[in-house]
């Protein structure tokens, strides 16, 4: 199995922390050392039993920890033969397990979490992870990893770690998101384009054109007035400067991980990690086909031929496929259902912002379609999350991977795909193609020729997409970690209630862990994938949500405990795994990183109005095209708001057009075209092509600039620190000196052995001639 293990403790000297000096303040943030004691460090070798005094055994019945003698235990149920048939054996705990022989098989916790076990010789491991871990009081305490690691193994261990380390770099985040934010609120009064849409001479003179085609008035511009107010705190140069951090801090986080991951792999023993995988129960009970290995020559069996597994790998991208364009196909329903409901919110709500109800003031028909919308979105995701996890399972059981490795990997990236479509289409669509396509109001562009394409608030739609990203991510934030805490713990009362016995006073300890709820092999899967994805939400669209970071933050600190306190509590003890490093998931979250410098400089762009803004500010507001004489944001509303003559309307849009305001000859929209008379009337304007110039030459100049940045720290930053390559190097040369020089001591001895009993035999075969 090439379990490593102690050769000598290490004497190499650990530098001094950095925080030295502040000892007082993080030992509050420390495990207690008297009831939690450090593990010691080791220079390690794979053990070998004829080289056992070579190895540094202080006890030999602890030699191995706990989470070691479950994996060795494991490893030998795993293969045991129990049946032959056919010439196929049948071997293997799992089997016997799946075919109903057995009720089940894990590895039992050593007490109870409550309390301590009455025996000296029990460690109480479970008692301390729970009373220094997962209890909820000790939330502000650093995870004993070691401890974590020692009892549940390093493929559990490696996950909290990295839970750990990406909630740390969280607070840096968050600390510069909020900072953002309250400059963006303590600024909200200073900003001109938002008290220009307020003012009752400017935004309540200003009529607007008709939205949709029935129902919809005329309106004044200042009902928006609530709105552009809030849209200025996420609108702000602060946004500018966060996405901009953000892209820089992904790469911080995953160049620093990659080094606290090199740091784990040498504590825990997984640098070569070389055990060769055995395939599934599953892959083998379905060989029966016999080919030639081309390498070894020799006949072996295989599930299905070429083309049986080329028919497999169609069939599961088809069915991957149909789940995307099936979501895809619920986002267009989202958008017909904004569609349609605009026009009865536009009938229902009131068209002034002078009422006094607070709630008809701040819910204007484009904020109630916003929330209604996002609400019911989160709804759909939910379902079908939850329809296609059964889905995915399915789809990679029948595409039938041979190790485990591979089934999860598989399975990662089913999951992953669809789960990216889910959450992240919703924001895309009104980041990047709710507003751009709408024509205007004598051109419309239709859905299914029938629904009015919908526009954005005369702010933008940076608003609304700062709506869906806080009720998607809250929502999904709250929905799991519900579910998390009480599923399990009402599964474990409810078997307790109808399984227990009542006569027996004391169950033992393996019946009472058999009613606890099984974690399974894909346990970890999910708990990674629902991190992810709020690593999606935390760097893909930040630009328009600043405390999206916070919000994950808290989140994360709940996470931790909640996870822990489930594993400690609620579940049965997995078998301790071996792992390197978090999979699949390193590459998933690089790609995010890159795509996220895209989707914030995209949003920064098209999304906000930030450099149709700066554009007026520094071209427009100042002759040859504007009439101020210094540079001002003064009259930006109005040069931002196109004229339409309402005798251009299509016959579709005057038949029903519905107006309150009495007649007007003409309104506004939102655009830049020339106006009704000109030469080039309804045509784009000067303004849009210096604005459209303006946002290409932004989205060049800050994703080189931050790839640029990125590429850097890459660089500079080794992925190995060179205290832990001094590490691995000492421990090869122990290693060498200690297993091979002996080694070759022992041949030594034998050969002398040898030599003088050679010796021996020649003499008293020549003495009785010498005699």
């Amino acid at each position: 199995m090439h379990i490593k293990l102690p050769l000598k403790p290490n004497d190499l000297k650990t530098r001094s922390s950095a925080f030295g000096n502040f000892n007082w303040f993080t030992k509050f943030f420390q495990v207690d050392e008297n009831i939690i004691k450090p593990e010691q460090e080791f220079f390690t070798a794979p053990f070998e039993k004829n080289r056992m005094n070579d190895f540094y055994i202080q006890d030999r019945d602890t030699f191995f920890n706990p989470a070691t003698r479950s994996r060795i235990v494991y490893f030998i149920l795993s293969r045991v033969s129990y049946e032959v048939k056919d010439n196929v054996k049948k071997f293997g705990i799992n089997r016997l397990v799946n075919s109903g022989i057995y009720k089940a098989a894990f590895p039992l916790h050593d007490c109870h979490f409550s309390w301590p076990s009455q025996d000296v010789s029990c460690p109480n491991e479970r008692y301390l992870l729970y009373r220094e871990w997962a209890h909820p009081r000790s939330f502000y305490k650093k995870q004993p990893l070691d401890l974590i690691r020692k009892y549940y193994g390093e493929k559990i261990g490696i996950y909290f770690a990295w839970l750990g380390y990406y909630t740390k770099m969280l607070l840096l985040a968050a600390v510069v998101g909020v900072a953002c934010f309250l400059y963006g609120y303590i600024n909200q009064d200073n900003c001109t384009w938002s008290k220009e849409v307020c003012d009752p001479r400017i935004g309540g003179e200003i009529i607007m054109c008709p939205q949709c085609d029935k129902g919809c008035p005329f309106w004044r511009l200042n009902i928006t007035c609530e709105s552009s107010k809030k849209l200025c705190i996420f609108d702000s140069f602060g946004t500018l400067v966060f996405a901009v951090f953000m892209g820089i801090w992904v790469t911080l986080f995953l160049e620093f991980w990659k080094r606290r991951q090199a740091e784990l792999e040498y504590e825990w023993d997984t640098v070569e990690l070389q055990q060769e995988e055995q395939p599934r129960p599953e892959y083998e009970a379905r060989c029966t086909h016999v080919v030639i290995n081309e390498i070894t020559q020799e006949e072996e069996r295989i599930p299905f031929t070429a083309f049986g597994k080329c028919i497999r790998m169609t069939v599961c991208a088809s069915a991957v496929l149909f789940w995307v364009l099936l979501i895809i196909a619920s986002v267009i329903g989202i958008i017909v259902y904004r569609l349609s409901v605009f026009i009865v919110f536009y009938a229902k709500l009131p068209k002034a912002s002078n009422t006094t109800d607070p709630i008809q003031k701040y819910l204007t028909p484009q904020t109630a379609t916003t929330i209604t919308a996002s609400i019911i979105s989160f709804i759909i995701i939910v379902i079908l999350n939850m329809m296609y996890e059964k889905v995915a399972i399915m789809i990679t059981n029948f595409e039938l991977p041979r190790t485990q490795t591979d089934y999860e990997n598989s399975l990662t990236m089913k999951m992953f795909l669809f789960q990216f479509v889910n959450y992240y289409s919703s924001c895309f669509y009104i980041a990047f193609f709710k507003g751009k396509f709408v024509g205007y109001p004598g051109d419309p562009v239709y859905w299914l020729g029938k629904y009015r394409n919908e526009e954005c608030d005369p702010g933008g739609c940076l608003f609304e997409l700062t709506t869906q990203l806080t009720i998607i991510m809250g929502g999904k934030s709250i929905w799991n970690n519900i579910l998390e805490v009480v599923f399990p713990w009402v599964m474990n009362i409810c078997r307790l209630y109808f399984t227990a016995s009542s006569t027996e006073k004391k169950t033992p300890r393996w019946e009472q862990d058999y009613h606890l709820q099984l974690m399974g092999k894909l346990g970890l899967f999910y708990e990674y994938l629902e991190m992810i994805i709020q690593f999606g939400f935390v760097t893909l669209f930040v630009a328009s949500f600043p405390l999206a970071p916070l919000l994950a933050l808290v989140n994360n600190i709940l996470e931790i405990r909640v996870d822990a306190w489930k594993m400690t509590t609620q579940y049965r003890r997995m078998v301790p795994e071996k792992a390197q490093d978090i999979g699949a998931w390193q590459p998933i979250m690089q790609g995010i990183a890159i795509l996220a410098v895209v989707t914030n400089a995209m949003i920064i762009a098209f999304t906000s109005d930030m450099i149709p803004r700066l554009v007026y500010y520094w071209s427009f507001s100042v002759p040859p095209y504007g009439n101020h004489t210094d540079y001002t944001m003064k009259g930006y509303i109005n040069n931002t708001l196109s004229i339409f003559n309402t005798s251009d309307f299509t016959e579709r849009s005057r038949e029903n057009l519905d107006s309150d305001l009495g007649d007007h000859t003409t309104c506004r929209y939102r655009d830049f075209r020339y106006p009704p008379g000109h030469p080039q009337q309804y045509k784009h304007n000067i303004y849009y092509w210096h604005v459209i110039a303006a946002k290409l030459a932004f989205i060049i100049v800050m994703e080189h600039l931050i790839y640029s940045v990125k590429f850097f720290i890459s660089y500079a930053i080794p992925d190995v620190s060179k205290s832990t390559k001094s590490k691995i190097k000492r421990e090869k040369y122990l290693t060498q000196k200690l297993l091979h020089e002996n080694h070759l001591k022992d041949m030594t001895k034998s050969f002398g052995v040898i030599a003088e009993r050679m010796g021996e035999v020649i003499d008293n075969n020549l003495r009785p001639k010498v005699e």
